[in-house]
């Protein structure tokens, strides 16, 4: 199926790793110009190196914390007018809300919240002069379930969700789509740092913990980055202009609804 990105700019950010990288790929796969955003110079070109490699995409890069006002400049700065925006940030540490301060929570809402929404003021005009614009925001399967031990996390994306909820509606007469991908688990490093507390309790490896949890997933499984990446293609193309301000779950089935 040809999504109809071909030549399109994108920044893809916090895509050194993880499922940032498998959404960067994915939208290089289609012929997308993109420009990636992480914190770690090293692993931010040698992602660029592998997904050029890939697919002959010349992939920009631009290094800083995209939670911070230095960090979103360097993504603008790498690509101004970008037709494609994918937000993602790492999220805030696992515990207990008792445990946690003022500034936990501050950064909590930077890069969960406040920064998605900075780089949508950034990108949303330009979207809407050109009459194309495709927004995709990874938050969480937290939002719609919430998971106790990541209550930063819960409270950090719901806020993103509200937010992104009503102003989806005021750009989609433009042609600029914003919708928001909620993953369950996916086998990522992030995972394994979730993990690393039950793993510890129950006296058992990481990898022995995920693989135990993977099993009480409907699809006996947890999800390959890869097949997230394709889905933010496809949010993305050029056929999906009538999907607007939806939270789509990715997560195997382990939210059980009759409606999401």
């Amino acid at each position: 199926m040809d999504l109809g990105l071909q030549g399109r700019r994108a920044i893809v950010c916090a895509a050194s790793k993880g499922l940032g990288a498998a959404c960067a790929t994915a939208l290089a796969r289609e012929g997308v110009l993109v420009t990636i955003t992480g914190r770690t110079i090293e692993t931010l070109e040698a992602t660029a190196r592998a997904i050029a490699q890939e697919t002959g995409i010349d992939v920009g890069i631009a290094a800083g914390d995209i939670a911070t006002e230095a960090g979103r400049v360097a993504a603008f700065a790498a690509c101004p007018e970008p037709d494609i925006l994918v937000n993602n940030a790492g999220g805030p540490p696992p515990g207990d809300f008792r445990d946690w301060e003022r500034a936990d929570w501050l950064r909590a809402l930077d890069a969960n919240m406040l920064a998605p929404i900075a780089m949508i003021k950034g990108a949303v005009d330009g979207m809407i002069g050109r009459r194309f614009g495709r927004i995709v925001n990874i938050t969480s399967a937290s939002v719609k379930s919430p998971i106790p031990q990541l209550g930063m996390s819960n409270g950090a994306r719901a806020g993103l969700t509200g937010f992104v909820g009503g102003l989806a509606r005021q750009v989609a007469r433009h042609n600029v789509t914003i919708n928001n991908l909620l993953p369950g688990p996916f086998v990522t490093d992030r995972l394994r740092t979730t993990m690393a507390a039950s793993a510890n309790q129950a006296g058992r490896s990481i990898e022995a913990e995920i693989a135990a949890r993977a099993e009480q997933n409907p699809t006996g499984r947890f999800g390959d980055p890869e097949e997230f990446g394709r889905a933010c293609a496809f949010l993305c193309s050029a056929s999906a202009g009538y999907i607007v301000g939806q939270n789509i779950l990715l997560d195997g089935g382990a939210f059980n609804a009759t409606m999401g």
